[in-house]
């Protein structure tokens, strides 16, 4: 059996956890060759409570392992702030590495391999609301704040809740082949192994809500007429405002430009009509204002990390 050590401490993000180990169980019990065995540790063995008042049990104590482990994971969560200044789990974590094949993190677990040095020279990710704290605190690293999942040699590092089962699946795949991870997801009601590249963001317009009416009708206006003219001097005629102006108050009150906004919208409305209708490349373009598969195909690209014919096919409810 391939042992997977999971690392907990207290305000662990219960998910973390619970997320992977049901991957490399599941993974075990629909028949891999060789199967996994998951096993907690802490700074000493016996309760520790994650971030939701949930409380699990370490059954070893990190300093005392001594078994070999096939990978060694370690969690995130609320709690990573004061867990990474804890020299005890710190060095705890370094000792049960030197023991590992494989060592990754979920979400803010990237804090406590950092502290190790573990992660020094390597490309690594992490929430993304935590990207830029990892790379201030740890110059060290290179952070890949918007990708789910990323893989350098031996490390494994992955972004928020959700995306430590992505990340235990490509492990799954990368040991015993697709078919497998494909029927775990299967079981677990979950997405079909989301690429690594893919971007963490599961909405793409991020603005905020403008105080001015006229802005705000300008949003629902905008929602309705994606395939008009939405140039900047079009939405700022339409609001009343020079060009000029329009663009500044647009700015200071959503935080983001309008062409930015606009495009925004559009992956939005092109990602609902990929997920809901069988429509070919070139419609769902043309009623989304990109005018032609290929400017679909460089935006979702470039926002997404994805064409929109592998979106289509990974995320389509028709």
């Amino acid at each position: 059996m391939r042992v997977v050590l999971m690392v907990v401490y207290d305000g662990f993000q219960l998910l973390d956890l619970a997320g992977p180990a049901d991957v490399f169980t599941g993974a075990a019990a629909l028949g891999a060759a060789r199967g996994y065995r998951v096993e907690v540790a802490a700074v000493r063995p016996g309760p520790v409570r994650s971030g939701s008042g949930v409380t699990v049990t370490a059954e070893h104590a990190l300093a005392d392992w001594s078994e070999p482990i096939d990978t060694l994971i370690v969690a995130g969560g609320l709690g990573f702030w004061d867990a990474s200044a804890d020299a005890e789990l710190i060095a705890g974590i370094e000792h049960a590495a030197g023991y590992a094949e494989r060592i990754g993190s979920v979400c803010s677990g990237a804090f406590l391999l950092a502290r190790t040095g573990l992660l020094d020279g390597r490309r690594v990710t992490t929430h993304w609301a935590a990207g830029e704290l990892l790379g201030r605190e740890f110059p060290a690293v290179t952070t890949e704040p918007d990708l789910i999942y990323v893989r350098d040699g031996p490390i494994w590092t992955s972004a928020g809740v959700t995306a430590g089962i992505d990340l235990a699946l490509a492990i799954v795949t990368a040991d015993h082949g697709p078919e497998l991870a494909r029927e775990v997801a299967r079981w677990l009601v979950v997405y079909l192994h989301r690429p690594g590249g893919q971007s963490q963001f599961s909405t793409p317009v991020a603005a905020n809500p403008p105080k001015r009416n006229s802005l705000r009708l300008l949003q629902v206006w905008l929602e309705e007429n994606l395939g008009s003219d939405l140039s900047l001097p079009a939405l700022a005629e339409r609001t009343g405002m020079s060009t000029r102006h329009f663009s500044r108050v647009f700015a200071v009150e959503t935080g983001t430009t309008p062409a930015r906004y606009v495009e925004q919208v559009r992956i939005g409305a092109a990602r609902r009509l990929l997920e809901n209708t069988d429509q070919p490349m070139d419609r769902v373009a043309a009623a989304v204002g990109l005018g032609s598969p290929e400017t679909l195909y460089r935006i979702f690209h470039r926002h997404l990390g994805i064409p929109p014919g592998e979106y289509r096919a990974r995320f389509t409810r028709v």
